[in-house]
């Protein structure tokens, strides 16, 4: 019978290489690959550390994002139902970086001096003086400031809509959507009492009408989200918005102003066919993003 040159049997060695090993994978925790060896390590080079192996294409998720998504997850629906309606950094930039600018301003308007505040509004009114001499710097201006600050129903109304407009259509679409009813609504308002001042049936007083805030933009968002919604929310939100804006109207308080709503919400309902589109292409791309 054959022996190794220190007297032991073949049998005997092999045995105690393979306790070896075993005692060796137990240590680090390494899983066995064919014929007792570990996977990825060297031969002969003792503890080392073994490469973990991936089941998919690409690199693994990182850890931080992958505790946000189950954190996310465990939150109850009705929470995370409530979260999407109010504007975040990254699903609504448009949205949050606008609504911090208004409440920056309307912090200004609480508690800066009220001569202070009233020339900073009479410089951003969007009368027919200023339109005349500075469209587009008195234009932008006119909407950075609420009327009734940052708890006022225009600024619940801005939070709500603006967010769930932008989730559909995107952070620039949603931008132009208010910018259509702020810019052709406020023209449409003072391009009249201009030719009535001309004309003398106006007083030239006229000329220098206070105007500012984002009540167009809003009610011009409010007309193109409707046309996102499913009927049954649609039509009640329209009539109950149509309802309100002609009493106002009916009421007399500022006619020009009253018009200038039902002018924006006309507006919005009339992009339905572009924002159902920008809705439908973003549906599908993101549905592609998540294969």
């Amino acid at each position: 019978m054959n022996r190794n040159s220190d007297g032991r049997h073949p049998a005997d060695g092999t045995s105690a290489e393979r306790g070896a090993a075993r005692a060796e994978r137990s240590l680090t925790g390494a899983p066995s690959g064919p014929g007792g060896t570990v996977p990825g390590l060297l031969g002969g080079l003792p503890r080392q550390r073994s490469v973990p192996t991936t089941t998919g294409p690409g690199p693994a998720p990182s850890p931080a994002v992958s505790g946000r998504a189950a954190e996310a997850e465990r939150l109850p629906v009705a929470v995370r139902s409530v979260l999407r309606l109010l504007p975040t950094p990254l699903g609504t930039p448009f949205t949050f970086g606008y609504a911090l600018v208004l409440a920056v301003t309307s912090y200004v308007a609480s508690h800066a001096d009220p001569a202070i505040v009233r020339s900073l509004h009479q410089a951003s009114s969007t009368d027919v003086a200023h339109l005349v001499r500075y469209p587009v710097a008195v234009l932008f201006a006119s909407a950075l400031w609420i009327v009734g600050g940052f708890l006022s129903p225009y600024a619940a109304g801005f939070l709500l809509v603006l967010t769930a407009l932008e989730r559909r259509i995107g952070g620039a679409r949603a931008a132009g959507v208010f910018l259509l009813g702020h810019v052709v609504a406020t023209l449409a308002t003072e391009v009249p009492v201009g030719l009535a001042v001309w004309a003398g049936h106006l007083p030239g007083s006229s000329l220098h009408r206070f105007d500012y805030g984002i009540s167009f933009g809003v009610a011009a968002s409010v007309g193109a989200l409707a046309g996102l919604l499913s009927p049954w929310l649609r039509w009640p939100l329209l009539t109950l918005i149509g309802a309100v804006l002609a009493e106002d109207l009916i009421l007399l308080d500022d006619p020009m102003t009253n018009w200038g709503h039902l002018l924006a919400l006309a507006l919005g309902i009339a992009t339905w066919p572009l924002v159902r589109r920008a809705a439908r292409a973003r549906a599908v791309a993101s549905a592609a993003g998540r294969t």
